[in-house]
């Protein structure tokens, strides 16, 4: 999947990598978990694809790595890992766990890059 781009209310800059997992222990369940990591606006082309390949390790190095959301029951369960070098204030997961949310009830995952920015709130 693309990465999303978006802006925080906070002027933090974030760039979220999508990711699927299913797990088949008797019965299949997927998880939905999305990377976080800032956004450096360095204008390169293709930002996420350097970041792909650590998605998920035990011990993410990567400094700009904020750690990533779950959802586990879109919409009712999902929970926030700080496993980077960065961490994301209560305040600003909560704010990504909404804009991932609404991203994914309004269908907007299904463009190839989906970028919004908070102040249209």
């Amino acid at each position: 999947m693309s990465p999303i781009f978006f802006t925080l209310h906070d002027d933090k800059h974030l760039m979220i990598i999508p990711d699927t997992q299913a797990h088949l222990n008797g019965h299949a369940i997927i998880t939905f978990t999305y990377s976080i990591y800032i956004d450096k606006q360095d204008g390169s082309p293709y930002p996420a694809q350097r970041k792909e390949n650590t998605l998920h390790l035990d011990n993410n190095s990567d400094p700009d790595y904020y750690g990533f959301i779950t959802f586990e029951k879109p919409g009712s369960l999902f929970t926030y890992t700080s496993d980077g070098q960065l961490e994301l204030t209560a305040e600003e997961s909560n704010e990504v766990i909404e804009h991932l949310s609404h991203i994914r009830d309004d269908g907007g995952w299904k463009s190839d890059r989906y970028d919004t920015d908070s102040t249209e709130n």
